[in-house]
């Protein structure tokens, strides 16, 4: 039976060669997991996702929620889904041991979570929102806080959501004008409106907590005048019983072309003049806070382009061996059968563009689960804070580089099937339309430019940057004895000489004040910033490889070729062109930049 979310060998190859997900037991937080227990947590994920999640995929697509009498109304199947899910655990994979968690590393949570993303986005974002909210009240709520709503969306009663964007804002946070007023007694009271606020409203569980930002009367300006509030659904009584419900109205839905199954909502905070919120923490702090979720989010919605790229590019690999359609260009003889598709060189390439960036993607996004891991728990402190910053500095990538080409990945897994891709007999067209959501959401491909550019490159004076430099320094010298690598190697040693020049002189002009100029192209600078960082893993996926194939299992010889040809496709075909773009970006050509609104 082919697999249809991902690939179990390729899993282990990432969890166990490439990342040394055991060495984590050796950690005082993880001494009690093993393999074993690793393995057993996948194989419930995997278990769940298939039966329960994966089954309601097309019917949440096809029956999305409806506005009934002010309320949101799923289908059935989506509730009790989203039980078994809690009922296992995954909500609370990283938590203690003591507070009901299974105390998982993040990179073994994040492994378990790809198999409901893959398996159906809609219904999985339910969960990762839920476990964001709670993880930055847990982060930053008070004790009295943490007790009200914590404790009952760690027991999967309560759902979370983030309640940042409005109407005349969009993605400029600077510019919300939702008000909060103090009420004299500890609360406050908000009036505003939200949109696009997913999981805003349903009838999952018992109470929804959402996330708002607002302004309090004395708020300077801008983004430093942002306050954070805790805004349940449902007010909640001194012994934690729910109470009356809160001036929370659902204004309406949105009609999206993809991740149907999750209500988009838009939200009216205070129609009665009593909607009541909490304050978390400082006033006039809540966008830092409210980060902590959001990059927490945008690591998710790289993972979730990357596990719908997954199943797509499983689903036309099945489909290519299975369907059989036209002869090779060196056998013309209409007598003889017809060959299946996978044997025509262009669906070859097709299907090893979308390994090649999904793989790539795939690896990345745990990567960087890793990294949080040893933020957390390295002994050694500065190491801490060093991976800490490192892992600041691949988020904008984590999120856009699997958001714009892995919905590629899904546009070829469309092409293969030809156009029976296009029709609704087949998921293909489901995963492209869900994808397209994900290049928008949580910062646009623009913003996560912008804010590695403008920002993570030059942070702790170019710490992190140099951080990376030394890792892709180090896989290239690893590299160095496999003498069948060098023509990999040497292209992505090629790129990053020179992206670190053209990198020093865009810095040079921020630092002197020419920002327009220098952030004009900063979409390019992003795309050549994530092909190096996918190029650095493929290679560093290729030297495991290599290490594999020699080590001579023959049950193994095929999945490491396959890799090997992956890597080879991504850095000598990918990488080398990246080099246009950097001379524009060494140029400062600023034909985007130039254009007059007239001139449309």
């Amino acid at each position: 039976m082919p697999e249809t979310l991902l690939s179990a060998r390729n899993l282990a190859f990432e969890l166990y060669e490439v990342l040394n997900a055991e060495a984590l037991t050796s950690r005082q937080r993880f001494s009690e997991h093993s393999r074993e227990t690793f393995d057993a947590a996948l194989d419930t994920a995997r278990s769940i996702a298939e039966e329960l999640f994966a089954p309601h995929n097309r019917k949440g697509d096809e029956h999305e929620p409806q506005y009934v009498d002010g309320a949101a109304h799923l289908i059935d199947e989506v509730k009790p889904a989203l039980h078994a899910f809690m009922d296992a655990g995954f909500v609370n994979t990283t938590r203690d041991f003591e507070a009901g968690g299974m105390q998982l590393p993040n990179l073994l949570s994040q492994a378990c979570f790809a198999h409901f993303q893959a398996a159906n986005i809609a219904t999985a974002s339910y969960p990762l929102l839920t476990m964001a909210a709670a993880n930055l009240i847990e982060a930053f709520g008070d004790d009295a806080q943490k007790q009200r709503f914590l404790q009952p969306m760690i027991d999967g009663r309560f759902f979370g959501t983030m309640a940042l964007t409005e109407p005349h804002a969009g993605s400029s946070l600077a510019d919300i004008r939702t008000r909060a007023e103090p009420a004299g007694d500890g609360s406050y009271r908000l009036k505003g409106n939200k949109i696009f606020i997913s999981g805003g409203d349903h009838g999952l569980s018992e109470n929804i907590i959402h996330l708002v930002l607002a302004r309090l009367p004395d708020a300077p300006a801008g983004v430093k005048g942002i306050s954070l509030f805790i805004v349940p659904k449902w007010l909640i009584a001194e012994d934690g019983s729910l109470g009356p419900r809160n001036d929370v109205t659902l204004a309406g839905l949105f009609h999206k072309m993809g991740w149907r199954g999750t209500t988009s909502t838009a939200l009216n905070f205070g129609d009665q003049g009593n909607c009541i919120g909490y304050l978390v923490g400082q006033p006039h702090a809540g966008l830092s806070y409210m980060f902590q979720m959001m990059n927490e989010a945008r690591i998710g919605v790289g993972m979730g382009a990357t596990m719908l790229a997954y199943a797509g590019y499983l689903y036309s690999l099945d489909y290519a061996r299975q369907r059989s359609q036209g002869r090779l260009p060196d056998g013309k003889n209409a007598a003889s059968g017809q060959v299946a598709i996978i044997e025509h060189a262009d669906v070859r390439r097709m299907l090893l563009t979308q390994k090649a960036y999904v793989e790539g993607a795939f690896d990345l996004a745990l990567y960087c689960a890793r990294l949080f891991d040893d933020s957390q728990t390295l002994e050694d402190a500065e190491q801490r804070i060093q991976a800490g910053q490192l892992l600041d500095l691949l988020t904008p990538v984590a999120k856009s580089w699997p958001s714009e080409y892995c919905l590629q990945a899904n546009a070829l897994a469309i092409q293969i099937l030809g156009g029976h891709g296009y029709t609704r007999d087949h998921p293909v067209e489901q995963y492209y339309r869900d994808n397209r959501l994900n290049p928008i959401h949580e910062g646009t491909h623009g913003i996560q430019s912008l804010d590695l550019l403008g920002r993570k490159v030059g942070q702790h004076g170019g710490a992190a940057l140099e951080a990376l430099s030394r890792l892709i320094i180090d896989t290239c010298q690893r590299a160095e004895p496999f003498t069948e690598l060098d023509a990999l190697r040497q292209p992505l040693e090629k790129l990053l000489a020179r992206l670190s020049d053209v990198t020093l002189g865009l810095l040079g002009d921020l630092q002197q004040g020419r920002v327009n100029s220098a952030l004009a192209d900063s979409a390019l600078y992003l795309k050549v910033f994530g092909h190096l960082v996918i190029g650095w893993r493929w290679l560093e996926q290729a030297t495991h490889a290599e290490q594999g194939r020699l080590a001579g299992n023959p049950a193994d010889v095929d999945f490491y070729s396959g890799k090997l040809q992956a890597a080879r496709y991504f850095l000598l075909r990918e990488v080398p062109g990246c080099h246009h773009d950097l001379d524009l970006l060494e140029q400062r050509d600023d034909t985007c930049l130039a254009m007059n609104e007239a001139w449309f």
